[in-house]
């Protein structure tokens, strides 16, 4: 097996497509996002963080155009840009920086990306430290969360759907230098169907999962998750979306695999989008584990998945 093209740090935004950006802005918004630029034809959303953004709209007919993942260099982009036969281009768009432009093989737009501008980061909204069983250390001091969108950090992870995971994979592994977390199977561990794979940050702290590969018999966007800044925060940003009158989809829950917090809802699209909190983190070290599916899909505690559910 060859070793990756580069290893990349991070998801950094998926791109969409509407016709109305007025109507997109003011569902993420709800959110928990916050304008970052706006021109006549592409919104750019950010987070808390100082990441310039996080999600970008352009305009047009419906649609999922792609992701950008982070490269951890200049450097990088160079050597990518060598191996494929590519070129590094300026990215002209709010917030500048230098791109690698390639497709994966299902036919996704795959952006990487280094030296975009960053913004300062915005103030989060906290609260007191929780009393639990074990440790009892607000004394004193009342809980008050104070209410509000969920406050969005960065973007996380996303789920694709594709015919051919073994190919799929390999690009990844060999383009991104993904490593694998866990497998999931529905006959038999021999046969997975679905692949959680995670950033190669060597000793560093990685999510359980950056990207989940599905096989479903057909090439789309399962999801693109958000973190926010914690479970109480989740909650209020549930409350919040359920007000604005937004489809909720499945949550509140912990999965199994990744372990996080979870909550999904739809967008004005139509697409799945998920706030989260609590993730599990892994380094290089960890190996992969496989799983039969209803731990992939399910949760620890929470609703069941909705029954169209397609990760």
């Amino acid at each position: 097996m060859s070793d990756p093209i580069i290893r990349v740090t991070d998801l950094a935004f998926p791109r969409f497509s509407a016709p109305d950006l007025d109507a997109m802005e003011k569902f993420l918004v709800e959110f928990g996002m916050h304008r970052a630029a706006r021109t006549d034809d592409a919104l750019y959303m950010r987070g808390t963080d100082g990441q310039h953004h996080l999600h970008v709209t352009h305009r047009g007919e419906p649609g999922f155009l792609g992701f950008a993942f982070h490269a951890a260099s200049a450097a990088d982009l160079r050597t990518l840009a060598a191996a494929t036969g590519g070129k590094v281009e300026a990215l002209d768009e709010p917030g500048g920086g230098e791109v690698v432009r390639l497709a994966d093989p299902d036919g996704r737009s795959i952006d990487v990306v280094h030296g975009i501008a960053t913004l300062p980061p915005l103030p989060v909204r906290g609260h007191e430290p929780l009393n639990t069983g074990a440790a009892r250390v607000r004394v004193g001091a009342l809980q008050r969360v104070a209410a509000g969108p969920s406050q969005v950090k960065r973007c996380g992870h996303a789920a694709i759907k594709t015919g051919d995971p073994p190919r799929l994979w390999e690009w990844y592994r060999r383009h991104l230098g993904m490593l694998v977390s866990d497998d999931f199977f529905l006959e038999g561990p021999e046969k997975p169907i679905g692949r959680f794979a995670r950033c190669d940050k060597g000793a560093a702290p990685a999510d359980h999962h950056t990207l989940l590969l599905v096989e479903m018999g057909e090439a789309k966007l399962g999801h693109v998750a958000w973190e926010v800044a914690d479970f109480d925060d989740l909650m209020l940003g549930h409350d919040r979306l359920a007000q604005a009158g937004a489809r909720h989809y499945w949550g509140v829950g912990r999965h199994i695999l990744g372990g996080q917090i979870f909550d999904y809802w739809k967008d004005p699209l139509g697409f799945t989008v998920e706030h989260w909190t609590d993730g599990d983190l892994l380094d290089a070290s960890v190996e992969a584990k496989t799983f039969p599916i209803f731990e992939a899909g399910g949760s620890q505690w929470g609703p069941l998945p909705p029954p169209d559910l397609d990760f």
